[in-house]
């Protein structure tokens, strides 16, 4: 491990790594004793030549090295077995009757640059089959993989080889198609990467991975037909798999508006706790008409109406009244779970203007005593501002609110405070007092 090539912080640049941050920028680094080729292994030193860990190398990268540890260990198949049991563990013990999640999250896991998630089997419904469906077989679950830095690109073939080890998965899929993937010098990568009893094993074909969508997948007893080649992030948003159950408690008997419904998680857990009607809106008609799909096969249609639309729209159009006129509220519980409004620090005035108008218009439809559970999935929008922009929104319309839950991402994102970055998805559930 002496041999490695080693990387000399500048004074004052080592105590966020030794508190648990990985990333090393190229203005933190003092010098280096010998140039590692991109994607090497490298060890780091402080100043004083005192060990911080061990990282991947990237001269192309503004993050320069991501740290794996900080031990001197040897990044090889096992390496990548033992961190992922390790992952896999913390799932167990959280989310111990998921069939679904996230089983690796990048720099929560402490394998910076890499997402495992695992998909469990949908069992069969009443429903007729479709043959463009493909279900996982029970104990035969998919993974899908996205790497978005060099390091782990260039080690693909050990994640693989763990992941098969530690799952014997029906097939592992690769969604590398994140932006994020050209500032470290890569292409955007997709495809099968291993299939099980097949010929056609360990390749990356396009055509391959199609064969795998749409897929039927198990979210909380639930199931979802899910594009997982090229659907959202890796299919579906695991992230909010404990939020589902949370706000299905407010829906009992409710009229409810499921807005940017995607696929359908919160308004199709909505329906099976027991609301009355359910209204799903999204601007793909794509998602609505698997969202139609998603109702049906769990047995929802009756209490379920959709319409591909947008929210803004939508809104907009519903709030619309003459002079003199009031809005009619309609609804008992109204979700907003938009996408992000904002990518980048710049863009946060806008992002918040919009936070605010959509909830200005949610709350004139919303009945009093009814529930607003609202969500923002920004980094770059906190808690206590995304608060701010819903009351500001609540004193336009002159309606009070208590707040009667917060939420976060689930468990198996896991959020580690000396990496504000693991932490982004944010609600709130805020009952309307008058």
């Amino acid at each position: 491990m002496d041999s490695l090539p080693t990387v000399l912080l500048k004074p004052g640049k080592a105590d966020r790594i030794v508190a648990g941050h990985p990333w090393i920028y190229d203005g933190e680094i003092l010098r280096l004793t010998q140039q590692p080729a991109d994607g090497d292994l490298v060890q780091v030193k402080d100043h004083r030549q005192r060990f911080l860990g061990v990282g991947f190398f990237n001269s192309k990268s503004k993050i320069r090295i991501r740290v794996l540890s900080p031990e001197r260990v040897e990044v090889n198949g096992q390496f990548f077995e033992e961190r992922i049991r390790a992952a896999l563990a913390v799932r167990q013990r959280h989310l111990p009757d998921a069939t679904s999640f996230r089983v690796v999250n990048a720099e929560g896991d402490f394998l910076s640059g890499l997402i495992v998630d695992k998909y469990g089997w949908g069992e069969a419904t009443d429903e007729p089959a479709r043959e463009d469906v493909r279900p996982t077989r029970s104990g035969k679950d998919i993974l899908v993989v996205q790497i978005s830095s060099l390091g782990m690109d260039q080690r693909k073939a050990m994640i693989v080889g763990a992941l098969q080890k530690i799952f014997s998965p029906r097939a592992i899929l690769e969604r590398s198609d994140v932006a994020s993937r050209k500032f470290e010098g890569l292409a955007e990568a997709g495809g099968v990467l291993l299939e099980s009893n097949t010929a056609n094993a360990g390749t990356e074909s396009g055509e391959q991975a199609k064969a795998w969508t749409p897929t039927i997948v198990n979210l909380n007893g639930l199931k979802f037909e899910t594009d997982l080649a090229g659907g959202h992030k890796t299919g579906l948003y695991l992230d909010q798999q404990v939020n589902y159950l949370a706000v299905s408690q407010f829906a009992k008997g409710a009229q409810v508006l499921d807005c940017f419904s995607f696929l359908g998680g919160f308004g199709l857990h909505a329906a099976r706790a027991g609301a009355a009607h359910v209204h799903f809106l999204d601007q793909s008609a794509e998602a609505i008409e698997a969202s139609k799909r998603n109702a049906a096969a769990n047995g929802l249609a009756e209490k379920c109406s959709f319409e591909a639309v947008n929210v803004f729209d939508w809104f907009k159009t519903q709030t619309a009244v003459k002079p003199h006129e009031k809005v009619i509220p309609k609804f008992d519980l109204i979700i907003l779970d938009p996408p992000s409004f904002t990518r980048n620090r710049a863009s946060v005035p806008d992002a918040l203007r919009g936070y605010k108008e959509i909830h200005l218009r949610a709350l004139k439809l919303l009945k009093t005593g009814g529930t607003l559970a609202t969500f923002c999935c920004s980094h770059h929008v906190n808690a206590a501002t995304f608060q701010d922009v819903i009351l500001s929104a609540a004193y336009d319309t002159r309606r009070v609110l208590r707040r009667v839950a917060t939420y976060s991402q689930s468990p198996d994102h896991p959020v580690i405070p000396m990496i504000p970055e693991t932490e982004y998805l944010k609600g709130f559930a805020l009952e309307v007092v008058r």
